[in-house]
């Protein structure tokens, strides 16, 4: 074997072996939260679902994990996983065998996993009803030494071995009914050649700025590559997951901060990134609350931050949108701001409420601790920024541009006249009027107006903000609140997207000195802990689900924002 790989090694605990437009990766991540002892197959249509494991026959080996390259190793004895094309994987092994065997020992008429020799090119197939797809195991080089629960029914062991005293070399394919027998259209060294290039070739296109620094880019830039659908189902777009984890999804805010992310370098990607919810936009113009392979849920929705993100994501683009592009996308923007506007004011009400804490994005903030269905300043600030952008719009466009104009004033005095309270900002209950002040960062969120608030409320924001800091971040609730919790969600562990917005927000009111500070806090921290879900917000670990997209865009928003300022000396 003469691959060496390229690449940054990558803990396989903590983020999947996969590659771009790929629903297959390789973790022991089988389940929310759940761990398995071995490496599994695992496939994203229809949901999270493991369908094989792979077993090497010395439990103890090594796992080391590139963006090229997956090896399992102990002693002399190798196990090597390269890509070929999104729906195939090739082993191959070199004085250690592999079991490769059904993730799930019995089978029913719904659900389950089947084992077939199939007649017409001698090759063993799994079928998962799970998944609705097949999974062929073709043999390149070597022989199967032993294969178990052929055309079994019911409970049984169902695998194939490969032993470990000759070479072998197999293809593992996803499909749906049947394909051509698998014929190698490359040597695998050859395979983890082209893999290594495309990586670096995305990598330079997304963060060609990286340097000592930011030690974390190409990580970063491999969560997303590797993060990374073709079109199935009901992703309409090329689309970047959340995670391939258990967070297989792309919400209606996540979105946002990975087309950001990806404008610069792979403006289509970025392009369809912004566009993939509103591709399920209803009647009433609101957005999904998340799509994913096989579902589309509208139980909630999320934050109107589609007019910031916008003017970030134009701002990064190396070629402007056409006009064709740009009138639709006006014609989106248009109609979800509608919703907000029609469908979540109450009548005689200047102010937009939530129904949930789910639709901030923020589920269970202290923000929502009395009232659910709540007037927030937050929401109110988005959509005043989401307004001025159709302003914009409106206008390049040669559309009428008075009304949002007029309506993101509107909003705007509505929130300083009846959220504001001096220092920070209250929520309402648009039922019975109830105001409440709470210690969530979500609270002070409005600074992501930045320029359009008034200075007094930008500077009162601002201290605010710097009581949330700890030294790894942004607390999403105050350390010394009674209500902090450690790994509580929105209740205290340090997020991505906030860190983000509120940087964004308070460097455009002024506040430079702190946004740096807030900036490099959480590239220190991703440095240290990766790019989890979320963060404890006093020991700086990763929490829930570690290989998460929003969190690795960030890292890379905020780096190159970083090396901007250095190069241009400011």
């Amino acid at each position: 074997m003469t691959v060496v790989p390229s690449g940054p090694e990558f803990s396989i605990q903590d983020i999947p072996f996969s590659y771009r437009g790929s629903w297959l990766n390789i973790s022991p991540v089988v389940a929310e939260k759940t761990y398995a002892d071995d490496l599994h197959l695992v496939s994203h249509q229809t949901g999270l679902h493991p369908v094989l494991r792979l077993c090497p026959e010395v439990a103890a080996a090594t796992v080391v994990a590139t963006p090229a390259l997956l090896t399992w190793r102990t002693g002399p004895g190798r196990i090597e996983a390269v890509y070929d094309g999104p729906d195939t994987l090739r082993l191959r092994g070199r004085r250690l065998g592999l079991r490769v065997a059904a993730a799930a020992s019995t089978l029913t008429p719904f659900s389950g996993t089947y084992l077939y020799l199939d007649p017409v090119d001698g090759a063993h197939v799994f079928t998962s009803y799970e998944t609705g797809r097949r999974y062929r195991i073709t043999v390149l080089s070597g022989a199967l030494r032993r294969a178990e629960g052929v055309e079994a029914l019911g409970t049984a062991d169902r695998f194939l071995d490969l032993a470990g005293d000759q070479p072998w070399e197999i293809a593992i394919e996803e499909y749906a009914t049947a394909r051509r027998p698998y014929t190698a259209s490359a040597t695998f060294d050859r395979l983890c050649h082209d893999r290594s290039s495309e990586f670096t070739t995305f990598v330079d296109a997304v963060a060609p700025w990286r340097g000592t620094d930011t030690p974390s880019a190409e990580l970063a830039a491999y969560v997303l590559w590797s993060a990374t659908v073709a079109p199935a189902g009901f992703v309409t777009r090329p689309a970047v997951l959340m995670s391939k984890h258990w967070m297989d999804k792309v919400w209606s805010w996540d979105h946002c901060f990975n087309a950001i992310a990806l404008a610069a370098g792979e403006p289509e990607l970025a392009w369809h990134q912004f566009h993939l919810p509103f591709d399920h936009q209803d009647e009433a113009g609101a957005l999904p609350d998340s799509v994913t392979h096989s579902e589309v849920l509208h139980n909630y929705v999320k934050p109107p931050i589609h007019g910031w993100a916008l003017r970030h994501l134009r701002r990064r683009l190396p070629q402007p949108p056409d006009r064709a592009a740009l009138a639709q996308t006006y014609d989106r923007l248009s109609r979800w701001t509608a919703f907000w506007l029609d469908s979540r004011r109450a009548p005689g009400h200047d102010l937009p409420h939530y129904q949930h804490g789910n639709d901030s994005g923020w589920d269970n903030a202290t923000t929502f601790d009395d009232d659910r269905v709540i007037e927030t300043a937050d929401l109110a600030a988005f959509l005043v920024s989401q307004l001025r952008c159709l302003t914009d719009l409106a206008i390049e466009l040669g559309e009428p541009a008075d009304r949002w104009s007029r309506e993101a004033d509107r909003i705007r005095a509505a929130m300083l006249r009846d959220l504001w309270d001096g220092e920070r900002f209250t929520a309402r209950s648009p039922r019975t009027g109830r105001r409440r002040a709470s210690g969530s960062l979500l609270d002070l969120m409005p600074v992501a107006l930045g320029a359009d608030l008034p200075a007094p409320v930008a500077d009162a924001l601002a201290r605010g903000i710097e009581t949330h800091l700890t030294t790894h971040g942004l607390a999403t609730e105050p350390t010394d609140s009674a209500h902090y919790v450690a790994d509580g969600y929105w209740r205290g562990p340090i997020w991505a997207p906030s860190t983000v917005l509120v940087e964004d927000g308070l460097r455009r009111a002024g506040h430079t000195e702190i946004a740096d500070d807030i900036s490099q806090r959480f590239l220190a921290l991703c440095e240290k802990s990766g790019f989890a879900e979320n963060f404890d917000a006093e020991t700086g670990t990763g929490l829930r689900d570690r290989a998460y997209t929003w969190t690795a865009s960030s890292y890379l928003i905020l780096a190159g924002g970083q090396e901007e300022r250095r190069v241009r000396g400011g």
